[in-house]
Parts: structure tokens; C-alpha cells; sequence
């Protein structure tokens, strides 16, 4: 198994490349070693120490340090992922839903309903596929008063380009393509 690795914008990230899917549904970002009881992967690196967050997208895996160096950490993690692959072991356990709730967190007037549309079309087609590059996720979280409220996860979360990503690139894109939308916000 060949697990290729890529530099993200936030230096405390690096994303791994399995070559195969990791999440076909959703993504998981898992903050501390209590969440990551819903992944055994997750539990794996955790268990490096140095590991402060793991970030599951559709085909990568984004690991977080606390301290130390890349080129101590890197092949435990590697190690830790391709142990994982190979052991045939599911990436969440059954009752696991990736996705969360994040659904039932979302808020806007029912009369914005066509511009919130218009706004996850937006995330899905043009932000998202960006921010998955670099080893992260974007999702909407609601909107009010022209402002759109997003969160960001994985190594956009704590990156320090974050703010310049979404100030100059998804709130000039929002802005473009619907004029209520006076500014995005990161909850």
C-alpha cells in the first residue's frame, strides 16, 4: 500500500493519501481521544500522542499535531493508517453516522429559503471541493440577516490562512453570485 502525503495551508496539518476511499458519505472531523472511540483509525493515531485531530474526508485523512515534528510523527502515522487498511477493519464503528447532526443545526427564515439553496450549491460545487484539497470541509450552518454562517473543519479549522480564505475568496463568491449576502462568518 503506497499512502501519499500532501502539505496543507495550516503547518500543523499534514493530509494522508490511502489511494482508496476513507469516508464515501459526509466527513468527521475528531477533536480529542474521547471522540475518537467512533473510529478505530482515529483511535489509532490518537494513540501516537502529538495527535491533537483527525479530519476523515471522502479519500484522505487530515492529522493535526500538537508539538514535534513532521519527520518524527509522519511514518508512526503512516504506519498507524496503513495498519488500519490492512487490517479490513471499518473506519467508524456501525452505529457512527458521519454526518453528524449538522442538519438539524442549521437555522435561516423560511423565506430564504431559495438564496440558502442557492448558497449550498454555492459551498458544494465551488468552496467545497477547494477546501477538501487542502484537507479539510466547509459546511453551512445557517444564515440571517445577510450573513452566512459556515464552519470550517479539519485543517481549515485553526489555519492561519482561514480567515483570508473565507473573507477573500468564499464571502467575494457568495457576494458575486447573490447581493444579500453582506458578509460569511465562521461559527
Amino acid at each position: 500500500m503506497f499512502i501519499q502525503t500532501e502539505a496543507t495551508p495550516n503547518p500543523a496539518t499534514l493530509k494522508f493519501l490511502p489511494g482508496r476511499p476513507v469516508l464515501p458519505d459526509g466527513s468527521l472531523e475528531i477533536r480529542d481521544e474521547k471522540t475518537a472511540a467512533k473510529s478505530p483509525l482515529a483511535q489509532a493515531l490518537f494513540s501516537i500522542g502529538d495527535v491533537s485531530g483527525v479530519f476523515l474526508g471522502s479519500d484522505f485523512v487530515s492529522v493535526t499535531k500538537k508539538s514535534g515534528e513532521w519527520q518524527h510523527l509522519k511514518p508512526a502515522i503512516l504506519g498507524a493508517i496503513m495498519e488500519h487498511f490492512s487490517s479490513g477493519n471499518p473506519i467508524l464503528f456501525e452505529a457512527t453516522d458521519p454526518a453528524g447532526s449538522d442538519e438539524a443545526e442549521e437555522f435561516f427564515a423560511p423565506e430564504d429559503a431559495e438564496t440558502v439553496a442557492t448558497i449550498k450549491e454555492l459551498l458544494e460545487t465551488r468552496v467545497r471541493p477547494a477546501v477538501a484539497g487542502d484537507g479539510g470541509d466547509i459546511t453551512f450552518k445557517g444564515f440571517r440577516d445577510g450573513i452566512v454562517y459556515v464552519t470550517m473543519k479539519g485543517s481549515c479549522s485553526g489555519c492561519p490562512s482561514s480567515t483570508a480564505t473565507l473573507k477573500n475568496g468564499i464571502q467575494n463568491l457568495m457576494r458575486h453570485f447573490l447581493p444579500e449576502v453582506r458578509s460569511v462568518e465562521q461559527i
